[in-house]
């Protein structure tokens, strides 16, 4: 299977790069105590670290806010999902628990404040792209049983026609969504060279421990940027 993202996903964002982890054989499990006292752990750090007046502001957050600008996406009508789940921790709130392989990801995104996806590989029937949508795509919402049509020129992660997430960093599809008895998985991880490349760099290590540690199972990692805009699997 391949992964691509179009190049014009780098020609508004040069500094934008995917990690892309391919988990094989996951036994996944509801959530031990110990997998919500580690997102417990992420939730109080991310609490400490940014403010209520400032989650738009904190570079942490602004670097996806920007970059979503420059894909002609509104950062505040769909916000990214790890702005979302700070500003739902900052506010007072905790995450839902979901189970073990969807708490234990948020933590590792709230640790390193970056955006972490997870995709069902057996929902995933053709090559993976990063791209602007184009007429026949559609998306199946979370927890919908019915498929929607998406205009044109919006910015999405897809599988053929079948959209994943839309604009960009946003929304996940039902299709793909993590259960109990998901076992291969796509990690795609979005973050930046430069000052905060670190941060992909440590989330990565942590997923991949995850992987092999709590899951038992095995995994190939790779790295999608301007200069090697497409993997195979």
């Amino acid at each position: 299977m391949k992964y691509t993202v179009d190049s014009w996903v780098f020609e508004k964002n040069p500094n934008v790069c995917f990690g892309i982890i391919i988990g094989k054989n996951l036994s996944n499990s509801k959530t031990t105590s110990s997998d919500s006292k580690d997102l417990e752990i992420s939730e109080t750090f991310v609490k400490n670290l940014i403010s209520k007046d400032t989650i738009k502001t904190h570079p942490d957050i602004a670097i996806y806010r920007n970059a979503l600008k420059n894909a002609n996406i509104n950062p505040n009508k769909f916000m990214n999902s790890v702005e979302a789940m700070c500003k739902r921790v900052v506010k007072g709130g905790s995450l839902p628990r979901i189970n073990a392989l969807v708490d234990t990801c948020n933590a590792v995104a709230l640790r390193e404040i970056i955006s972490l996806g997870a995709h069902d590989l057996s929902d995933i029937n053709a090559d993976l792209e990063v791209r602007l949508s184009k007429e026949g795509d559609i998306f199946l919402p979370f927890g919908s049983a019915e498929a929607e049509a998406v205009p044109p020129n919006e910015l999405v992660f897809t599988s053929g026609n079948e959209i994943q997430t839309r604009q960009w960093l946003w929304r996940q599809s039902e299709l793909g969504k993590i259960t109990l008895e998901s076992s291969d998985i796509i990690f795609q991880l979005v973050g930046f060279n430069g000052p905060t490349e670190h941060k992909l760099s440590n989330a990565m290590k942590s997923v991949e421990q995850l992987i092999v540690n709590r899951f038992g199972g095995i995994y190939e990692s790779y790295i999608v940027d301007s200069t090697t805009n497409s993997i195979n699997f």
